[in-house]
Parts: C-alpha cells; structure tokens; sequence
C-alpha cells in the first residue's frame, strides 16, 4: 500500500450513497455491447454518454487489453436433509480437495455436523465440518467420475444477492462473459460482460492486444465492509493465474509507453498483486488477499473498465482509488440523474486517467 505524506485513507461512511431500487438491474441488456457507458476524463474534467460499443474509439494500436477469463460455475444448489427431508440451499464457494467443497447453506442453523444432504442423481454429501466464516464443509459422494457434470445441470446461476428474482437457465449465458474459460469463480466478472464477440474481434483488427488473466472471485466481493477504519478490513484470498506470454505482452507495452487497460476490478487486483520493481509484472500464479482504497499509487493500469458498485463496496474503494473518491462519486450522482443501471447486470464506466500521488 502506497500512502502520501499528508493524504491518510477515507473513513467508510464517506462512501455513502443512495442509488434508487429502480436502477438497480435485474436484467442484462438485450445485447452485451449496446448498455450505456460514461466515459469520465479525470484530466479533462469532462463526462461523455456513450454506449459501450463505442469503447473502441478510445483504444489505440499497441494498447493491451487484459481480460478475466474466469468462468463462473453453477454454485447453488438445492438438497433434502435425511430423514427430515428439510429443504437446504448449498452454495459452493470452492472444492478443496477431491470430494471435500467448502460452501454457505441455508438454513445454516439447521445444518449441523453429521447430518446428510440428498441432492438426487445419485449424489448426497455428509457435513463434516464448520468453518470460521459460518459455512460447512461436505464430502460428496457419487456415482460418476466428477461431480462437475451435476453442478453444471443441477445448479443455477449464483446471482448476487441485490438481484431480487430466482436465478433462470438463461442467466448461466448472461452472467458468463463470452470469453470465459477457467472454471473458478462465484461471481461473474461483471466489467466483462458488456463484451461481444464481434466488438472483441473489431478491437483485436485495430491492433490493440488482447490477454488474459485469471482471478477467481468468490463470495467475499459481496462480503460488506463492517469497520469505520479501512486499515482494518481484511479481504478473502482469491486465487490467480497470471500466464508468461500475458506478463510478456504487458511488460513490453510499458516499455514502448502503450497503454495497459483492464477489465474489472478483479483483473486489477490481479495486476497489482504481480508488480515487481519499477513498473513490470512477474508471471506468477497463487493467492491474493489484495484490498486496493484511496491512496493508492497504481503502477501497471492506466486506462480502467468497470461497472456502477455498491456503495461503501471494496470494489467502489479500488475506482475511488483510481479516480479520486469525490469524483466518483459525482459520477455516480450523475449516473442517477441518468437513470444508468447499477451493479452487475447494470451499465459500464471507462475511467481515462488516474490520480499520479
């Protein structure tokens, strides 16, 4: 963490907003690349309403694209206690090791120790353990080789919790960006979703880099932030992957002063996590507890794409950080007046310039 030597970090409640219900989506637009998007120009002082499509215009020849290729899976799934044949929502946040998964359940009170979970198909697991964050640990048992082939028919999509509705099959397309491709995550990389196919190829003809990355994110994204005092929060670890030919492709746009733009907070994170002397990354793969808040000195990103957040959110704290927190959130009070989609399945935000501290 990079502090100046007057500015300390905010305090908690100075993120606060009201956004209405009503911009809150529940429902991705009809075709990814065509949600609004404001372009703010920290530099410029300026704000422009576009669509996201026209986020081509602003990449140039050389620039890297860096994109989360994390596929989010299925994670919540529905069994019967047995013998009561209670109803029990299971909500799998990562496997740990061969048939052992930790994951959240519902009613959780009612989920102890020793009790068995019935999913049907074969497959039924037994609660072997608690957890210091209140979840379980199951050992599953089935009839197959993988449990995977179940989840991916049984389990639906994990929405976060803001969106009121069930989740539907459609949403395992929706909340997917079309590149994903690493099995991992419980929330989607939601900057990523705005990307269609055809806008990533017209992107790539214009000469811009495109690589990627993979963070998994888990459950802690939604996780609130419970102290005054930013200092003190404590952010889950999350695993990432950051291959030799996308730290290559990075490293050598730093060196001819190309622009590095990432998608999403997640992507990052994961960047800023890597970053050796001077302004270079290290191929490296493990796991980051990184919390990214004002002030902060970013060294590889410097062009950042990313959705509308939930106030006080660590994911509003990293834009802040990137932007100035009183500039955001003026963005965020014009985004309302707007009346822009907020958070997941809302509109997306390119952040031009950074604050140099």
């Amino acid at each position: 963490m990079f502090f100046g030597s007057v500015e300390k970090p905010p305090r908690l409640s100075e993120f606060e907003l009201e956004v209405p219900e009503e911009l809150i989506a529940d429902h991705p637009t009809k075709k990814r690349d065509q949600c609004n998007l404001m372009v703010l120009d920290r530099k410029k002082e300026t704000i422009e309403h576009k669509k996201f499509v026209d986020i081509i215009d602003y990449l140039n020849k050389g620039d890297v694209l860096v994109m989360n290729n994390t596929r989010v899976y299925p994670a919540r799934l529905y069994a019967f206690k047995d013998k009561s044949e209670a109803k029990v929502e299971v909500f799998l946040l990562r496997e740990l090791s061969g048939d052992l998964w930790e994951a959240m359940v519902k009613p959780a009170r009612k989920v102890r120790i020793g009790n068995k979970l019935i999913f049907g198909d074969g497959v039924e697991c037994d609660v072997i353990d608690n957890t210091v964050s209140g979840g379980r640990v199951l050992r599953f048992e089935y009839d197959v080789d993988s449990l995977y082939p179940f989840i991916d028919k049984q389990g639906l999509s994990p929405l976060p919790p803001y969106i009121k509705r069930e989740s539907t099959p459609q949403d395992k397309k929706s909340y997917q960006t079309v590149y994903a491709s690493e099995r991992g995550s419980v929330a989607a990389p939601t900057a990523g979703l705005h990307f269609s196919e055809t806008l990533l190829k017209k992107i790539e003809k214009k000469g811009v880099n495109i690589v990627y990355i993979t963070l998994h994110i888990g459950l802690g994204t939604f996780r609130p932030i419970l102290v005054e005092d930013l200092t003190r929060h404590h952010m889950d670890s999350e695993y990432y992957d950051i291959p030799i030919e996308t730290a290559s492709i990075i490293n050598e746009a730093k060196k001819k002063k190309k622009k590095v733009w990432t998608v999403g907070t997640s992507t990052n994170r994961a960047l800023e996590t890597v970053v050796v002397s001077g302004f270079e990354i290290t191929p490296k793969k493990g796991w980051t507890d990184k919390f990214i808040y004002p002030p902060y000195k970013f060294k590889m990103c410097d062009r950042l794409i990313t959705n509308f957040h939930q106030p006080k959110s660590t994911l509003m704290m990293l834009v802040s950080a990137f932007s100035s927190k009183d500039i955001i959130l003026d963005a965020y009070q014009e985004a309302i007046k707007k009346k822009y989609k907020f958070y997941s399945y809302g509109d997306a935000m390119l952040l031009l310039s950074l604050i140099h501290i």
